[in-house]
């Protein structure tokens, strides 16, 4: 059993987005995510000077996954550690840490087929290069079911739970049970107003995972993804609280798989919808958003429904 241990909010600005980071103050002092290019000196550095702490002083960078809004800041945030933090992200998603063009082929291999967009290509990778503080190796890569310890009697386990990317992992603070997910617990979306994911199934068990075998007494999640009713979550989450945004994930889920799902059995339609070719799916979802406002949660999650039916017919 470990001690408790304090948890620090660390939030910076980006565009629609409220991203999240973490500090965990341990006797190894930890950040969760890293935000874009300017979030750690921007965003952390007053920040932890505010409760005093000094951003030197980190010595984990614990990555949820891959995506730029989470690892775009780990390079800075590394070399104003002096170099000394230790950098980790699970194996599958460590092909985004170590090079911008990854998140290039990954637009282009799903949403991008669908946005008709002959800019796509050079936005991303302007978009990579402009919040990717830099390209680097991971220091160590987990594939799930580590334990990493902070210094003193604190630790850290490691859970797998792809869906959202292929290597979205968990940390949890044991003792304290603080969880933090990134972007693995959707609820019905951020911003774009549409939960995200690349693997439905995976996502789906994993949701299921945190709910019966993690079970977290405080949940942090990676943005304010929204309840049914439009509200946001804040920024950490009780018991009661992670028990409902995971059941509301879960729900969500299953009707954007059920609408996904016999939109593919009707035949795909090509048409002048900015939904196409899964025009059907959206209305029968009441889903009006912009589905071209990056991340297009709408495509992601489309396509990974298309990527399943395919498999399985």
């Amino acid at each position: 059993m470990t001690h408790a241990v304090n948890v620090h909010p660390l939030v910076s600005p980006w565009g629609r987005f409220g991203l999240y980071s973490f500090f965990v103050d341990a006797p190894e002092p930890a950040v969760v995510d890293t935000g874009i290019a300017s979030s750690p000196a921007e965003g952390m550095i007053p920040a932890l000077e505010a409760i005093g702490r000094r951003i030197e002083d980190v010595r984990w960078i614990l990555l949820t996954h891959g995506h730029i809004d989470h690892i775009g800041g780990a390079h800075a945030l590394w070399e104003l550690t002096g170099r000394r933090a230790q950098v980790v992200i699970h194996e599958a998603d460590a092909p985004m840490l170590r090079s911008r063009r990854a998140h290039v082929d990954e637009y282009l291999a799903g949403r991008g087929q669908y946005l008709g967009d002959p800019e796509g290509e050079a936005r991303v990778t302007a978009a990579t290069n402009a919040v990717i503080s830099g390209e680097m190796e991971p220091t160590l890569l987990v594939r799930g079911g580590e334990t990493i310890s902070l210094g003193g009697d604190v630790t850290v386990s490691v859970h797998s739970i792809p869906g959202h990317t292929p290597g979205s992992v968990a940390y949890a603070v044991d003792g304290g049970r603080s969880v933090f997910v990134g972007d693995a617990v959707q609820v019905n979306g951020a911003a774009n107003g549409f939960p995200g994911y690349t693997d439905p199934a995976a996502y789906r068990a994993g949701l299921e995972y945190l709910r019966d075998e993690v079970r977290p007494q405080h949940l942090y999640l990676g943005h304010p993804y929204r309840r049914a009713d439009g509200t946001p979550y804040g920024v950490e989450l009780d018991a009661a609280q992670a028990q409902e945004a995971i059941a509301q994930s879960l729900a969500a889920e299953g009707r954007v798989g059920a609408a996904a799902c016999g939109c593919l059995r009707g035949g795909l339609q090509e048409t002048d919808s900015p939904y196409s070719p899964f025009a059907r799916a959206a209305e029968e979802l009441g889903y009006t958003g912009d589905p071209a406002l990056e991340p297009s949660p709408f495509f992601t999650s489309m396509h990974g429904y298309r990527k399943q039916h395919d498999q399985t017919s």
